[in-house]
């Protein structure tokens, strides 16, 4: 990916949504854009008018840690978007062929971890990688994303594609803009910190190619941490599901993360997921049988 046109994006679109009443700056007279002004964002990060200038037209490299917080104050960035922030900047250095070789080795799933999953009987639980590959997922995991799965397709399987491209996705995800703006944005924060997975460029290219909503969503520039939260399901055998999902980064791993999903005993989610234990074990019997 072109780091400083991500750079020149990321800065312009984060400044036009900052406005001088929420910068503490009195407006005067008629203004062409309703954010900011370079010289503004300049004034209040503490470096001149050009350096700025310098910075949104994409050269981050070399620029300090204390001038990007100081930016990142003046756009009034939140912690996700500090991070794309110097995410931004540290690709924009010099890097070593070992360090692009480490990025591009695609990681291996320790023996312990899968029977770890295997061993989460209770709750739904996924392995994934910072593309959003689904690379395991124990029986009940399997069960709950069953249309994902549904094509037969080994794994893995991308979930970012079928939000955008599977035509059940809308169905089964209720809240299918607010889940497609958190998987581009949280696809963007995953670019930024692999910067040379050829993988992720061409899988971005697809979703850009063939999905209008991904383009228009991708150009928004918004950065998002896939770190925990509520998801909201409706799942065609046992019906709506609001589940909690916690995603753990595995030590040692930093391309892998394990995600589960839970529901509050006793609540009507809850009850569903041992509806759901209980279709899913239906299922495994007459595929069994069939086979």
């Amino acid at each position: 990916m072109d780091n400083r046109s991500e750079v020149r994006a990321f800065l312009s679109s984060r400044r036009a949504k900052v406005t001088p009443e929420q910068a503490g700056i009195p407006a005067y007279g008629g203004r062409r854009v309703a954010g900011l002004r370079r010289g503004e964002v300049a004034a209040l990060a503490g470096v001149s008018v050009e350096y700025y200038i310098r910075l949104e037209r994409g050269n981050l490299a070399g620029v300090s840690d204390s001038v990007l917080d100081g930016v990142a104050r003046a756009l009034q960035l939140n912690e996700t978007e500090t991070a794309h922030l110097h995410l931004l900047a540290r690709a924009a250095g010099p890097q070593s062929a070992r360090t692009r070789a480490r990025r591009d080795k695609a990681p291996e799933i320790r023996p312990t971890i899968r029977r770890v999953l295997d061993s989460m009987t209770g709750v739904p639980a996924f392995l994934r990688n910072h593309r959003f590959d689904i690379l395991a997922a124990n029986p009940l995991g399997m069960a709950l994303y069953a249309p994902m799965f549904a094509t037969g397709a080994a794994l893995p399987v991308n979930s970012t594609r079928f939000t955008f491209l599977n035509p059940h996705a809308q169905a089964f995800y209720p809240e299918w803009a607010l889940v497609a703006r958190a998987a581009v944005a949280a696809l963007r924060t995953a670019a930024a910190q692999h910067p040379d997975d050829q993988h992720l460029v061409n899988l971005i290219g697809e979703l850009s190619m063939r999905s209008e909503p991904f383009r228009g969503l991708w150009a928004a520039q918004d950065v998002y941490a896939h770190r925990y939260g509520v998801k909201r399901l409706r799942h065609p055998a046992v019906g709506d599901l609001e589940l909690d999902f916690e995603a753990f980064q595995l030590p040692g791993d930093d391309q892998l993360v394990l995600l589960t999903y839970s529901a509050e005993p006793g609540s009507s989610s809850g009850d569903g997921l041992q509806l759901l234990a209980a279709w899913a074990a239906t299922r495994d019997a007459t595929v069994r049988t069939a086979d």
